[in-house]
């Protein structure tokens, strides 16, 4: 796995590379940059899994990075001394947020989220950030009913009917995604929020029905913790 560091305090970011090095050991390896563009440059120029980010850098505005990393492949851990901007840190998404001045222990329970996603539960994120020309465009996950894989990608489905392509694979999303979302298909997840039905058909196949008035299938494997989580045992 490699990590990014963004910090502009000399003293700091050595102190975040040499104990993150130590922690995480050989399960990673991490680069270090002091401001917004040579973090710009690193993510255009590499392949990143993670980011942990000051959100002051010098003047600038680490959020405008964050935005980057809500709709970028890589996760991000939020590592700041502005414990006010926590909230919506965590709106877009990120996995932690890490106040300073830190310590070894809670850098260490930052990290073991952002080296294993996997086992991380459901995330507090309330928007998605979508890469656009323009832009990052913030969509909100109240608005999406289902999210399909496509690849190294997902594609989101709007409550409107729009479709938008975000550059995280179906495996990444679900580390930040609240408990409302949930795996109904291999290829599936769906917003609780937007479901109205679940009915077997044909062949003892299952179909959620949903508030838009589509039908997405239902893998059996996935048919027990559905009826769990919509109350139906």
């Amino acid at each position: 796995m490699r990590i990014l560091i963004v910090e502009d305090e000399p003293l700091v970011r050595q102190r975040l590379l040499r104990l993150s090095a130590e922690l995480a050991g050989a399960r990673a390896r991490f680069d270090a940059v002091a401001d917004l563009e040579s973090a710009g440059d690193r993510l255009q120029r590499n392949v990143y899994d993670g980011l942990l980010l000051d959100l002051n850098l010098e003047g600038e505005d680490g959020f405008e990075l964050l935005r980057r990393a809500v709709s970028g492949r890589y996760h991000c851990v939020v590592v700041s001394a502005h414990r006010e901007r926590a909230l919506q840190a965590f709106e877009y998404g990120v996995l932690d947020f890490v106040p300073k001045p830190f310590s070894r222990e809670r850098l260490g329970q930052a990290l073991e989220r952002l080296l294993d996603v996997g086992r991380y539960c459901a995330g507090r994120a309330r928007y998605l950030g979508i890469w656009r020309a323009q832009g990052t465009a913030l969509v909100e996950l109240a608005d999406v009913v289902w999210i399909r894989a496509d690849g190294d990608y997902s594609e989101l489905r709007m409550r409107d009917g729009r479709s938008e392509l975000h550059d995280k694979s179906l495996a990444a999303l679900s580390g930040v995604l609240p408990p409302d979302f949930v795996r109904c298909h291999r290829s599936y997840l769906v917003n609780l929020r937007h479901v109205r039905t679940l009915h077997a058909g044909s062949g003892s196949r299952y179909w959620l029905g949903l508030s838009d008035g589509a039908e997405l299938p239902v893998g059996r494997s996935y048919v027990a913790a559905l009826r769990r989580a919509l109350a139906l045992e």
